[in-house]
């Protein structure tokens, strides 16, 4: 049992002594120097929009009433308003003028001018495509 005492006791003692001892430094962190550019202020946006942006209603995938009630809101402000599509929209643009133009003939509204033409756009693999666009006027009588 000697034997075995003495044989815990060294590796007793072993562990004790390759335990490393650990000592903290504190750490200095250094900023590097860096250049700043004084900022520039610049005036803050106007909330009111200019009169093209408020009477022209871009046409996209939301639902038809969506648009329908979109201009009807904004003939009530103002006397015209520009229902703008291209591609597989217009379609789209054409029922809203139409809808506006029959289901509230009481309010007096009718479609104006309409302009048809075509923008080149790069599409994403890089060739030039045609699209057609649309522009409608709906209008008070």
């Amino acid at each position: 049992m000697t034997s075995e005492t003495t044989q815990s006791n060294e590796t007793t003692q072993s562990t004790e002594t390759t335990k490393p001892t650990e000592t903290t430094k504190p750490t200095e962190t250094t900023k590097p120097t860096e250049t700043t550019k004084p900022t520039e202020t610049t005036k803050p946006t106007e909330t009111t929009q200019s009169s093209q942006n408020r009477d022209t209603i871009y046409i996209g995938k939301k639902p038809l009433m969506a648009y329908v009630t979109s201009t009807l809101i904004q003939l009530a402000n103002i006397p015209s308003v520009h229902i703008k599509a291209r591609g597989m929209s217009i379609g789209r643009a054409v029922d809203v003028a139409q809808i506006i133009s029959r289901k509230s003939e009481q309010a007096g509204y009718e479609i104006g001018s309409i302009e048809i033409g075509s923008e080149t756009l790069e599409s994403r693999d890089g060739k030039t495509r045609n699209v057609s666009t649309i522009d409608i006027q709906v209008k008070r009588k």
